[in-house]
């Protein structure tokens, strides 16, 4: 591809880097793709990074859609801006900062400060990496107004991001993440960007909100005595290089377990994850080393968290006692089963407390929620949108855990974010419960589906890299929504959510109502025979997801390979049916 082909807008984008205040090696960078690699060049300018339902995330390197020192200094520019504007009669506005393993954390980490502290706003900078859920902790404890997470979750090692949390500990929502977007869209010249930080109104701190954060987290325990009758349970925990690798075992010693063993290799720290394909506990090859370990010592539970230490993949040994890998679902109806249930028995259920999920999220949940008359909530995805509900019901009622999918799971609200350190103390509390009963977690999911039904779920995700992937991805929305299937599998479409309309359609009445949560890009499709099928992009990924739920009875016990293979086979079919086989790279 030669430049003249090359899109105006991408030149003019370029051209401003090369004739502007930039480093350097950034201009060099440019010249090299405009002379040998176009297309890099147009990955790299045709648009901005944005906020998604993560934050800023994107591959490093130069242009207005790779993560730099102007990407990341422009937007907290604009963030310094927005809050200085909201927060007008405060003498003093502040802001934690906290950065994961990866490559660059600590760069992208002082940038941020030195654009706060340059627009006088004080910076407290965690002294070493630290997991999420420990930052947005920090952020309540210490009274601060805005945080930002230096990090790219579980995304390969060439990303890095940039995550925003409001004064609740969440993650922006609207119309702070659009009113921060679009302060940061007015500077218009790197110019306009104050990076020579005041480094007096920079403070460091570290063991004193550990301490803190995993007493909060000790305090969530509801099974103590269980634990003491069974702390010399085998764990084998994982931190997959990353943020977990000191506070999710301080936790686990904390909470009482004598027995917790590590994957020597996978805690060395390191932003280039070299131990895996991907730093993802969705994927099977991440815990591989860590499985292999507990055959090894004969250790009945593994958990692995991502690298900023927000979300956390289990296997548990399964009736043949080999290893199965839970999905985020199956994990979640494990963990709220246990919290309802001694929430019942310790007697303080009183008829005030509820759950969240997200829409994506087993329908198991709302089904455990309405037997022991909690009231729950679904959200869109994002856990910003299970903390803005805390935040709408703080003092009115008690939140006592929630989760999605995506192995994200909440137990508490001292915490406005999915917690892999509270999520792995947790779990391993129900096994300890669960072992008190003569049963192992896999038995537990069993007796689960045999009081409430087979739930079976699953995702796929279609990949499409690029400006041509995103249109894509775009166009694959417009045609579900302008084209939607009548049937699925040969069982009629019955009802259709479209979030972006905000209308929940229902087409045996020919009714429409309204939904009440923001627009957002998802469409769901409910059939005749009880599956629900949910389409989505991605807003941290170059993917459109799929999710995927079916139910039937589960009668005995004797039964559950028999539902199980009857139910994986269903979905199946709703993909060959949907013809989504063909879209994979």
């Amino acid at each position: 591809m030669e430049k003249k082909n090359i899109d105006p807008e991408i030149i003019e984008k370029a051209n401003v880097w090369l004739n502007g205040n930039y480093d350097a090696e950034s201009k060099n960078a440019i010249n090299q793709m405009i002379e040998n690699n176009p297309q890099e060049l147009i990955e790299s300018f045709y648009r901005d990074l944005e906020f998604g339902t993560g934050g800023l995330r994107g591959i490093m390197g130069v242009g207005t859609n790779r993560m730099n020192k102007y990407t990341v200094g422009m937007a907290t520019q604009g963030l310094a801006n927005y809050t200085l504007r909201m927060f007008p009669d405060l003498d003093q506005i502040s802001a934690v900062i906290a950065y994961d393993c990866r490559n660059n954390n600590t760069f992208f980490a002082q940038i941020t400060a030195d654009v706060l502290t340059a627009n006088g706003i004080k910076v407290y900078l965690f002294d070493e990496l630290k997991p999420t859920p420990e930052l947005s902790f920090a952020i309540r404890t210490l009274k601060a107004q805005i945080g930002i997470m230096i990090t790219a979750s579980h995304n390969p090692k060439e990303y890095n991001g940039y995550k925003v949390y409001w004064d609740d500990g969440g993650q922006l929502i609207n119309p702070h993440d659009v009113n921060v977007v679009a302060e940061a869209q007015k500077i218009i010249d790197i110019n306009e960007v104050n990076f020579k930080g005041n480094r007096t109104l920079q403070s460091s701190i570290g063991a004193e909100i550990d301490k803190k954060y995993v007493a909060a987290v000790k305090s969530l325990s509801l099974s103590p005595e269980i634990i003491r009758k069974h702390q010399d349970i085998k764990i084998v925990y994982t931190p997959i290089h990353g943020t977990g690798v000191k506070l999710i075992p301080m936790a686990l010693k904390e909470f009482g377990f004598k027995k917790v063993f590590d994957v020597p290799e996978q805690s060395v720290v390191s932003g280039n994850f070299e131990t895996v394909k991907s730093p993802n506990p969705e994927e099977p090859e991440a815990l591989k080393m860590a499985i292999a370990r507990a055959l090894e010592i004969g250790a009945g539970l593994v958990m692995a968290s991502d690298p900023d230490a927000d979300r956390v993949g289990i296997a548990v040994r399964d009736d043949k006692n080999e290893f199965v890998l839970l999905n985020g679902n199956q994990t979640a109806a494990i963990l709220i089963h246990y919290l309802f249930t001694k929430w019942q028995e310790n007697g303080l259920l009183d008829g005030k407390q509820y759950m969240v999920k997200t829409i994506v999220t087993s329908e198991l949940l709302i089904d455990m929620a309405e037997k022991f008359g909690i009231d729950s909530y679904d959200v869109l995805t994002g856990f910003k949108f299970i903390a803005d509900i805390i935040k709408q019901l703080e003092g009115k009622k008690t939140f006592i855990g929630g989760g999605e999918e995506s192995y994200g799971f909440l137990v508490g609200d001292f915490v406005r974010d999915k917690d892999a350190v509270s999520a792995c103390a947790m779990i391993a509390e129900t096994a300890a419960w669960a072992a008190d009963q003569g049963m192992k977690l896999y038995d537990l999911l069993k007796q689960i589906y045999l009081e409430y039904g087979f739930y079976y779920e699953t995702l796929i995700s279609v990949v499409k890299k690029g400006k041509e992937g995103a249109e894509a991805i775009q166009a694959m929305m417009v045609d579900y929504r302008n084209n939607p299937p009548k049937s699925i599998n040969n069982s009629e479409v019955i009802t259709i959510k479209d979030y972006q309309k905000q209308i929940h359609f229902d087409l045996k009445s020919k009714s429409e109502n309204k939904i009440d949560l923001p627009k957002s890009n998802v469409l769901q499709f409910f059939t005749a025979d009880g599956s629900k099928i949910s389409v989505r992009p991605s807003g941290t990924e170059p993917k459109i997801k799929f999710y995927f739920g079916v139910k039937a009875p589960l009668d005995k016990i004797e039964d559950f390979d028999l539902v199980h293979n009857q139910l994986k086979d269903r979905i199946n079919k709703i993909i060959e049916s949907m013809e989504l086989h063909s879209s994979f790279e």
